[in-house]
């Protein structure tokens, strides 16, 4: 009896244990590491309100015979797509009549695209890509306005337009601090993919400084925010509302959306918009030579701390850097105050400096650093240097036997197509010269890092270098310089 009266007076206080144990609970909060309760998913509904209005459809327009047919990779299917589920082509084109002969020239749609409003005058900014072609550009506001824009200008390098429309009282996008992105941070797109205007896609920031391969110039903001196409030219935002940059590419084997999405940053961007809107077009400068990676090896070869810099493989004669004396072989370390950390940071950092303008390159030359001042020249179409080959019948090298290759002397009219001082000419490549790259025709500026003028100096310095160790050799092939380093023998 006493047991079952201490189990019924155990059973009438579990309500009131139970409610005070939950009220601890609650009291408490969930049981969850703290840093897990503010990684709660993204509320974007703020964002798109806000932003929405400055995002606006671009059509494009080129003329065409009445009878010829918009076409391109994935058109049928596209087609078949919208039939399928019974939907209307967005911005379709109509069908010409089959009796029509004459066959008039007509406007017929090229393409859609997004774009958003960089200034309350009416200026929208989108990609180059986009209205490139077009004969006519219309755009769309949210509000279903639609206005015949000006094309401002265009840079294909960046990707970058900027046209107009004849309005006034829009709302201007912000722009945000590219430098404050973090990769891993939450990132939203708006624009028209397949037609479908104000579409909202979100992600993550993947990666910066990202380069593709059909830019060296531009270093962009990879993420996984779905793009497809008609996305093309609008704006990526961060959690703050602003736009961090534009949408330009994505990666992809089908021709859609694999994950991999590519955006131009904004600093870039409003660089390339400042000139188009000031002078219709974008100047950039140049010195003048050809570059490579740094590799690891070669750097310690060379006496480098680190793998940086961009390796001088050539230089064109009587550019800027010809005339402030940088030679093939050199490793550009710093350019006008900003260092190179990676060869594909050059073309960028001189792309920026006004034409006209001097700066300081820092180079690394043989083991000893040197700077030099250049006059920053605006790019063109590169010059082809000639591709003369190593003398032959001249007297032969027997050192370099032992790394595998054998020498001549070049003749002074090589020597004068080539812009050298010195040099000897590879004859034969084999066993360890053949493994670094080294082949019949190249031509020897250097090796471990002296100079060679002629195949008594090359044998010379053979002759004192340390066998058990990788050795570079600075080496012309046809227009180009480079380094190859040969390993010992296992």
């Amino acid at each position: 009896m006493f047991a079952f009266a201490v189990f019924d007076r155990l059973r009438a206080g579990l309500p009131v244990l139970a409610a005070a144990l939950l009220g601890m609970i609650l009291l408490a909060g969930p049981m969850q590491p703290v840093h897990a309760q503010a990684r709660a998913l993204p509320d974007f509904t703020d964002l798109v309100e806000q932003l929405g209005p400055s995002v606006v459809n671009i059509r494009t327009l080129q003329k065409a015979s009445s009878r010829q047919q918009p076409s391109g990779p994935g058109d049928e299917e596209m087609m078949e797509f919208f039939r399928r589920f019974g939907l209307p082509m967005p911005n379709g084109p109509k069908q010409a009549p089959r009796n029509n002969r004459s066959a008039p020239e007509e406007e017929v749609p090229r393409g859609v695209g997004s774009g958003f409003v960089f200034s309350q005058d009416g200026l929208i900014m989108t990609n180059a890509h986009v209205i490139d072609g077009a004969d006519e550009v219309l755009v769309t506001l949210m509000d279903k306005r639609e206005f015949k824009a000006k094309i401002i200008g265009a840079d294909k390098r960046s990707d970058v337009a900027l046209v107009k429309i004849e309005v006034t009282g829009l709302t201007p996008v912000k722009v945000g601090d590219v430098g404050r992105l973090k990769v891993g941070e939450w990132v939203m797109a708006i624009g028209s993919p397949f037609g479908f205007e104000n579409t909202v896609t979100a992600g993550i920031v993947s990666a910066k400084q990202r380069y593709t391969d059909d830019t060296d110039y531009l270093p962009f903001i990879q993420t996984d925010v779905a793009i497809n196409p008609g996305n093309s030219g609008g704006p990526l935002i961060n959690m703050r509302g602003e736009v961090v940059g534009i949408n330009s590419q994505i990666y992809s084997r089908s021709g859609g959306f694999m994950g991999i999405s590519f955006s131009i940053p904004m600093d870039e961007a409003v660089r390339v918009v400042e000139q188009l809107r000031s002078q219709g077009r974008v100047s950039r400068g140049r010195i003048g030579v050809g570059i490579a990676p740094v590799s690891k090896e070669l750097a310690e070869s060379l006496g480098l701390t680190k793998a940086q810099g961009a390796l001088v493989t050539s230089v064109e004669a009587g550019a800027p850097a010809d005339k402030a004396g940088v030679e093939p072989g050199d490793v550009i370390l710093r350019f006008n105050g900003k260092p190179i950390e990676k060869s594909i940071d050059l073309p960028r950092t001189v792309g920026e400096i006004k034409p006209g303008s001097k700066a300081t390159v820092i180079v690394q030359r043989r083991g000893a650093t040197k700077e030099l001042s250049v006059t920053v020249a605006e790019i063109e179409v590169e010059k082809t240097a000639a591709k003369p080959g190593p003398a032959e019948g001249k007297p032969k090298a027997a050192a370099g036997q032992v790394l595998g290759m054998s020498v001549s002397e070049l003749t002074e009219a090589q020597k004068k197509e080539l812009r050298v001082k010195g040099g000897v000419g590879v004859d034969t490549a084999t066993d360890s010269a053949a493994r670094a790259g080294l082949r019949q025709g190249d031509v020897i500026l250097a090796i471990g890092n002296v100079e060679v003028g002629s195949v008594k100096e090359f044998e010379a310095v053979v002759a004192k270098l340390d066998k058990t160790k990788a050795i570079n050799v600075l080496f012309r092939r046809g227009e180009w310089t480079q380094y190859a380093l040969i390993k010992p023998a296992n």
